[in-house]
């Protein structure tokens, strides 16, 4: 059977991810040419053509890398398109499409030869094409002007359907019509090869054109196809091109002649700069994979001129250095052949190599990898040959051949994990791999107790690449168990495993039981659905009653309780459901405190038959909703349908009994239903259970039965036709439950595992059934409280309880689980103490030679890693000879174990080479040996520079500093070693990045390396330096993390109240067989007449017998067995003289002042002598001195002294002149003595006592009303004056009187004195205001006064204070125009004239005339600009100086706001204009005027206009005009008058005048009234009556 290259095992279809840079390259490159391209390039070359060809010829059925011939059948569209991506093609199409280097060619065509050696068929005319490439460009712009020649006549032909095809493609392209061909599928590897390739080049070039020719077929495009048609005559084959693809042709055509005159161009430009240019590989070294302890070899060519030189091999970017590794290595440079061999190849080798060549051109290197392959185990060599499938377990196979073993380890691994439900938690880890192949990715797997986990809503994974994570987002009891990260690489994985435990969240209720877990839905159908859950560990100190089922259909968010009282039992059925939904559950607990939280729901599940959701699986109906819609058979009449069979009581509990039974072989052709009866046992009292719904299932849970009674049940069918024979009833059913409460298990028994963990092992209950898990709980001894070490139950009889408190002694007990319910608890354990158990340690590793001679060898290695809990007792090491690669036989080198790790062998043979192991013991035994290390030659060291240190160990790691201890060489040289030098790095930095921490050498074997950053891993290591120079470095030590750990804990130097000086150091981390172990300067202390150590528990005191110069240096103290727990102090002169000075201070103690003897006076004018203590016992006293006489507690002198507090004072009512003197107070508490003194004469007394003076007064002056705070003034946000005073000690009847300059002001409020605080309110302060302002108090205790002064510099400090309020309450400057110019101006809350205000524009200073001119009206601070002009644009600003600091406003009159200000200007000016110009009656002219009749009427007024306006009358809104009657006069264009000689009623009216210009018009009436005297009137009356009646 053919073998398929990696990435079709891998993948049903090729993945870029797996692409390797130059496969991805060349990959692009096709894309970019077309196929017709592609397939003029391969009969452009005419010895490639002769090749292909003959190729077609020669073999049909063999397809080759070299030709693509095999698949032709006729078809020369797809020979020309396979043969674009042949080897040599290949080569060919990209050094047309890129045109860079001519010397391409021999690579490829080098690669070419190769191949061909392998493919047979065709090699002749390939290796033909590759010489012709190497010519140089003729044969090239030949092949080429050949191939666009051969362009026009080229047809396409494809031949009908191939023998070989199984899959037909059928273009439904209307302008490419279908024919009847099929496609050949390219399904892999030619036929020709078996196997895995061994080189990535091969690798590269097989995936190239594996994609090439799987997209032909797939797409079909730059294949024109021919439709076959027949006749009755004869068949005709003609071809039929499409307008695409002709006019696809054509364009093609341009561009092959344009790429064509490129390539001519760039090689005539080559040609003329062939003289220098950069170094280039002809041959490449290819990569290889070997088995180990075979040789391999890696080779190149390099052109360029001048001729380039390789100047190096790497080994993964590392310098490979021949003299350090003598006889592993050969470089050689032959001929222009440059190579390295690499002898008898390990494991360590797999690696990348890389060869680098350089010129004065340039620089270039080529890349090569080398895969070491290893046996496992014994394995029959034939089985190499034999393919994959009959290879043994664990041979896997890789990307580069058989059994490629990686190693991966785990970093930063996560630990056990304690969570709570609800929360997040997350659990990663770094994962490394060796040898990392890209293209090789690791399968990242999780798992929780053995079962495989996959994501969902409740579980998050992620692989970024180095680091494997998963995330719980909200986790449950469900999520606790063991989980289990696996990385898979091929057919070798590892695993790393830790428990994560999740406790019950808080209880909304207090004594609430936990929530049940694990809800699962059993033995679903149209009925009913079981539901089943666990019981909860944690009951909240009450016993569980029972469960409430609740039920939730899918896609609402309503819950509904299933069952009206609690089950005991934990699986119960489900009734009610709707045939067809989906519904999810939950669960929760009651006990006599409460409910429980509800249990994570559980999975949907439809309420459907077993054999309608297996139906229904297959062909969803709404996979969109929650629900699943069912369809019935249509109703037919047919037969009633016969008795149920196989009728039987599948589970039976306290609360309900399931029946199940067959369906009835006669049942027609419709759907039946059920009835399910029932009666006790021995009757035949039958009763129907169903009554009202027929049962749809085989299946049905009987509730509401009689505990303890027996009942026997049959099943009858119905349909249409009618209901059928009943089945046979079953046996008596108890209704009791079947299962029964486990009881307790057996054998409790705890044993150690960690310094936080212990193994709790029992036995099962006997008789147990399904039994669920099992409930672990522990309990500090003597505490009894128990607390759960599990909360999801634990299947097996071994659980790890984690999380105990180390040094603690604890009690376990068990209960088991089954779904009746727990069992009681076990007996208690036996009490164990929580200690890390003992184990043998692990083996040693880094094994190196520390020196050489002839027969001899010295050995270092590094510590075990895990030493077993205890520590190590010695070390056996083993050795064996190696023999032409052929190890022989372990021998012993010590029969005693040895405590250093360095060991001298002896009595060895010269030149001879050696393996080593070595194995570490304790009291648990020795330990597994190491690997064996590599060989190492016997023989003499003759070199001038020392050996590597070793022992190199780090100690005290914090977060930015360690200490680096080491040992000096075994081999030092010719010459004293001078000194050492320490070097670091980080961990993944590369090699080139170690960095010397010291400049000059150090002479101690110690160093604290500070600056480091927290949390980065480094690497350290030592090299010794004599007269000869510095030697060979020291093995690299283990990584270690800049950090400090939590507890970790310091050396505390101390110095007891004897004044002994002690270093004191504690750990909280010891295991039983930990010791404190101090040294100083890093060396073990071996003179113990300067300190004895004393050690009792977790604390260990080095105590100094005398400290002096010889004491001096760096003390450290090691605590072993622990995870290096240790810490250091240094001790100098200075902090030796302190310690010095502290002990003498505790030999000879005095009593600590914290204070020394002060006085003040009291409020009464007392005064008060004291000093305070630190602090005092209660056995304290004080003696009293004055003038060096004791004085004692009486009328004058009142003495107290407060052991609590260390305050002793001593209080004198007054002080007179007789006082003057020193005051002593001497204290003696035990041993402890002192004094303080305090001098009082002279003018200090005098203070004093003057002071005291003052104080008394103040005190009978605070007995009536007072001032507590003097009359002072405060500026308010008004910007008025508030003069205010705090008074205090005030009753009803006190008053309170303001003078100003000794003039009582009137206040129109009484005061009321509620605040404490009296106010005056000064409104728009000014110079008036100024002078002295008085307050009184009085009432009939006393009278109090305060004054203030605002004069002069107070008044000017007030009046600032004034001006910057005003200042700041101005606003923003506003714009506003006027008949006159532009307005700047801005409010304030109140103005004064000591605000001065000056106006900027454009940054100068404005100066004031009469055209721009500034003014202050009410509170508007204004610019005026009359008559504005352009130049007045610009920026305005308003300064304000309140006498202090300036307060700035700026307004911006330019552009926009300077245009419409502007205009606004002209509107209001013509305006004024109008307005002072119009025709207007001045005045003169009355509103009314009442007159007799027959009496003259005189009017006039003055009228103004300019021009002078036109003047008219109306009467009555109508024009009229003077006759003899009325004169109307208008003179001089003012005086106008109006006169009615006899006025009578006729004339009463109202008059208006109109006066009238360009300007406007205005109107002015007067109403004139003219009445008739009563006598007149009646007169008139009479005469008018008399008439009537003549008339009559």
């Amino acid at each position: 059977m053919m073998s398929l290259p990696f990435y079709q095992r891998h993948h049903e279809h090729y993945d870029r991810a797996y692409r390797h840079k130059a496969l991805q390259s060349t990959l692009n490159q096709y894309q970019k040419e077309t196929k017709s391209k592609s397939a003029v390039y391969a009969q452009g070359s005419t010895a490639y053509t002769r090749g292909s060809a003959a190729y077609r010829h020669a073999s049909a059925a063999d397809f080759s890398l070299a030709s693509s011939a095999a698949y032709s059948h006729g078809s020369s569209a797809y020979d020309l398109e396979s043969a674009a991506y042949s080897y040599g093609s290949t080569a060919y199409d990209h050094s047309a499409a890129q045109s860079k280097r001519s010397a391409a060619y021999s690579l490829d065509s080098e690669s070419l030869s190769q191949s061909s050696a392998a493919y047979s068929h065709g090699s002749e005319s390939i290796n033909k094409l590759a010489a012709a490439y190497r010519l140089g460009s003729e044969a090239y712009s030949l092949g080429l002007k050949d191939s666009n020649l051969m362009i026009e006549n080229q047809s396409y032909k494809m031949s009908p359907k191939a023998k070989r095809a199984k899959q037909n493609f059928v273009s439904e392209d209307k302008e490419n019509e279908a024919m009847d061909y099929s496609v050949p599928i390219f399904t892999g590897r030619e036929v020709s090869i078996s196997g895995i390739t061994d080189t990535e080049e091969e690798r590269i070039k097989e995936s190239a054109a594996y994609v090439a020719k799987r997209n032909l077929f797939a797409t079909g495009e730059g294949v024109s196809v021919s439709k076959v048609a027949k006749s009755t005559s004869e068949e005709e084959h003609h071809e039929k091109k499409s307008r695409k693809v002709a006019i696809r042709e054509s364009a093609e055509r341009v561009a092959l002649k344009k790429t064509l005159e490129d390539t001519q161009a760039f090689h005539k430009k080559l040609n003329q700069d062939k003289l220098l240019h950069a170094p280039e590989f002809i041959i490449e070294p290819r990569s290889h994979t070997v088995w180990e302890k075979q040789n391999v070899k890696f080779r190149c060519s390099v052109a360029g001129w001048p001729a380039p030189r390789v100047t190096c091999w790497y080994k993964n970017n590392v310098p490979i250095d021949v003299q350090t590794h003598p006889g592993k290595y050969i470089i050689e440079s032959r001929y222009g052949l440059h190579s390295l061999e690499i002898s008898t190849c390990d494991f360590d080798d797999t690696a990348q190599y890389r060869a680098s060549a350089m010129n004065v051109k340039g620089e270039i290197s080529a890349y090569a990898s080398l895969v070491v392959k290893r046996y496992k185990g014994e394995i029959d060599p034939s089985l190499l040959y034999a393919g994959t499938v009959s290879m043994p377990l664990g041979f896997g196979v890789t990307p580069h051949g058989y059994a490629s073993r990686f190693e991966i380890s785990f970093v930063d691994k996560f630990d056990v994990a304690f969570g709570r439900e609800g929360e997040t938690m997350s659990l990663g880890c770094t994962v490394v791999i060796s040898p990392d192949i890209k293209r090789f990715k690791p399968e990242i797997e999780w798992y929780r107790n053995g079962v495989l986990i996959t994501p969902s809503k409740w579980v998050q994974m992620h692989w970024s690449g180095e680091r494997a994570s998963l995330t719980l987002t909200h986790a449950n009891k469900e999520d606790e168990g063991l989980y289990t990260l696996r990385v898979v690489m091929g057919d070798y994985y590892e695993e790393y495993s830790a428990y994560v435990f999740v406790r019950d969240a808080d209880a909304e209720i207090p004594g609430a039981p936990g929530a049940p877990l694990d809800v699962q839905c059993l033995d679903a159908n149209k009925d009913y659905v079981i539901v089943s859950w666990k019981q909860p560990a944690v009951d909240g100190g009450n016993p569980i009653l029972g469960y409430f089922i609740d039920r939730c259909e899918v896609g609402t968010a309503h819950w509904t309780q299933c069952n009206e009282t609690p089950v005991k039992f934990a699986r119960f059925p489900v009734t009610g459901l709707i045939e067809g939904r989906s519904y999810i559950f939950r669960v929760r607990a009651v006990n006599k405190a409460g409910i429980s939280l509800p249990s994570r729901v559980s999975e949907p599940v439809a309420a459907l038959d077993p054999a309608d959701r297996a139906r229904l699986r297959s062909h969803p109906s709404a996979p969109w909703t929650g629900q699943i819609i069912v369809t019935e058979e249509e109703p037919a009449e047919g037969v009633v349908p016969g008795p149920p069979t196989d009728l039987q009581v599948t589970e039976a509990t306290k609360n309900y009994v399931v029946l199940s039974w067959k369906p009835p072989g006669q049942r027609g052709h419709e759907g039946i239903m059920y009835f399910v009866e029932k009666c006790i046992a021995g009757t035949e009292d039958w009763q129907r259970v169903n009554t009202e719904i027929p049962v749809k299932s085989p299946r049905f849970a009987v509730f509401d039965l009689a505990e303890g009674k027996s009942y026997c049940f049959r099943v009858r069918c119905c349909n249409s036709a009618g209901i059928g024979e009943p089945s046979e009833a079953t046996e008596a059913t108890v209704v009791d439950d079947k299962l029964d409460i486990p009881k307790a298990p057996g054998r409790i028994m705890p044993t150690r595992n960690t310094d936080t963990s212990v193994v709790v092992t029992w036995t099962e209950p006997p008789d147990a059934k399904e039994l669920v898990g099992y409930y672990i709980e522990s309990s500090v001894v003597g505490s009894g409280r128990w607390e759960p070490c599990n909360n999801n139950p634990v299947k097996g009889t071994r659980f790890i309880c984690h999380g105990l408190v180390n040094g603690e002694k604890y009690i376990f007990r068990v209960r088991a689980v089954n779904a009746a319910g727990l069992s009681e608890f076990s007996q208690d354990s036996e009490p164990i103490e929580v200690q890390a158990a003992i184990a043998a340690p692990s083996p040693p590793y880094d094994i190196t030679i520390l020196e050489s001679v002839r027969d001899s060898m010295v050995l270092g290695w590094k510590q075990p890693k895990v030493i077993g809990g205890t520590e190590i007792t010695g070390y056996y090491v083993n050795y064996r000879e190696v023999v032409d690669g052929v190890p022989g036989k372990w021998m012993e080198a010590n029969i005693k174990a040895i405590s250093e790790r360095a060991y001298r062998i002896q009595n060895l043979k010269e030149n001879m080479v050696y393996q080593f192991q070595v194995a570490a013991a304790n009291l648990a035994g020795v330990g597994t040996p190491s690997l064996p290390s590599q060989p190492f030659k016997c023989e003499e060291w003759t070199i001038a520079v020392p050996g590597p240190p070793h022992d190199v160990t780090c100690t005290e790691v914090r977060k930015d500093s360690l200490v680096l201890l080491w040992k000096e060489p075994v081999y030092t040289g010719r010459s004293p070693i001078v000194g050492y030098y320490v070097d670091m790095k980080e961990t993944e930095a590369k090699e080139e990045h170690w960095k010397s921490v010291n400049e000059k050498p150090l002479q101690k074997k110690f160093l604290k390396i500070g600056g480091l950053k927290q949390g980065v891993s480094y690497v350290f290591r030592v090299r010794a330096t004599n007269q000869a120079g510095v030697g060979k470095p020291s093995d690299v030590t283990d990584p270690v993390v800049a950090e400090t750990r939590p507890g970790t804990k310091e050396v505390v130097v101390d110095v007891d109240d004897n004044g002994v000086i002690s270093l004191n150091f504690e750990c909280d981390q010891m295991s039983p067989n930990s010791e404190f172990v101090w040294s100083k300067n890093y060396e073990p202390i071996a003179d113990d007449s300067r300190l004895n150590i004393d050690t009792k528990g977790g604390k260990s005191k080095a105590i100094f017998k005398d400290l002096g110069e010889d004491d001096l240096g760096i003390y450290s103290c090691v605590v072993t067995d622990t995870d290096g727990v240790s810490s250091s102090h240094t001790i100098d002169e200075e902090e030796m003289k302190r310690l010095l000075a502290l002990s003498h201070e505790r030999k000879f103690p005095t009593v600590p002042l914290a204070s020394e003897l002060a006085v003040e006076i009291l409020e009464k004018g007392e005064v008060r002598f004291w000093l305070q203590a630190e602090k005092l016992s209660g056995n304290a006293k004080a003696n009293f001195v004055f003038n060096d006489k004791e004085i004692f507690n009486g009328e004058k002198y009142k003495m107290k002294v407060d052991q609590k507090t260390g305050l002793v004072e001593m209080i004198m009512d007054k002080l007179e002149d007789k006082d003057e003197g020193t005051y002593t107070f001497q204290l003696q508490d035990g041993k402890a003595t002192n004094q303080s003194s305090l001098v009082l004469i002279g003018d200090v007394f005098k203070k004093l006592q003057d002071e005291a003076d003052f104080q008394r007064k103040e005190w009978h002056r605070k007995q009536g009303p007072h001032f507590v705070d003097k009359l002072g003034w405060e500026v308010t946000d008004d910007c008025n004056v508030m003069l205010k005073c705090k008074v205090a000690n005030i009753k009803k009847e006190t008053h309170i009187v303001w003078y100003k300059d000794d003039r009582e002001i009137m206040v129109d409020e009484e005061h009321d004195f509620k605040d404490g605080v009296c106010t005056l309110l000064i409104s728009e302060f000014s110079k008036k205001d100024a002078g002295t302002y008085e307050v009184i108090l009085k009432d009939d205790r006393g009278k109090d006064s305060t004054e203030l002064q605002l004069k002069d510099t107070a008044f000017a400090d007030l009046m600032n204070e004034v001006c910057r309020r005003i200042a700041l309450s101005a606003t923003d400057l506003k714009i506003q125009s006027t008949a006159e110019g532009i307005r700047l101006y801005s409010y304030v809350t109140h103005y004064v004239e000591d605000l001065r205000v000056g106006w900027v524009h454009n940054d100068t200073q404005i100066r004031f005339t009469d055209r721009v001119k500034t003014g202050v009206t009410g509170e508007q601070i204004w610019l005026q600009i009359n008559e504005p002009t352009p130049q007045d644009k610009g920026r305005y600003t308003m300064e304000l100086f309140d006498g202090k600091t300036g307060h700035k406003k700026t307004v911006d009159l330019s552009g926009q706001a300077f245009d419409e200000a502007f205009a606004e200007f002209q509107r209001l000016k013509q305006a004024a204009i109008a307005e002072k110009n119009r025709a207007r009656v001045l005045g003169g002219l009355p509103d009314v005027v009442t007159i007799q009749e027959g009496k003259a009427l005189n009017l006039s007024c003055t009228v103004w206009g300019d021009p002078t306006p036109e003047v008219s009358w109306l009467k009555n809104e109508k024009s009229f005009v003077s006759d003899a009657n009325c004169i109307l006069k208008y003179e001089s264009g003012k005086k106008v008058s109006f006169t009615i000689s006899t006025v009578s009623t006729l004339d009463s009216g109202k008059y208006s005048i109109v006066v009238k210009n360009k300007y406007g018009t205005e109107t002015s009436d007067v109403t004139v009234s003219v009445f008739i005297p009563e006598e007149e009137r009646q007169s008139q009356q009479q005469k008018k009556n008399e008439d009537n009646k003549t008339k009559a």
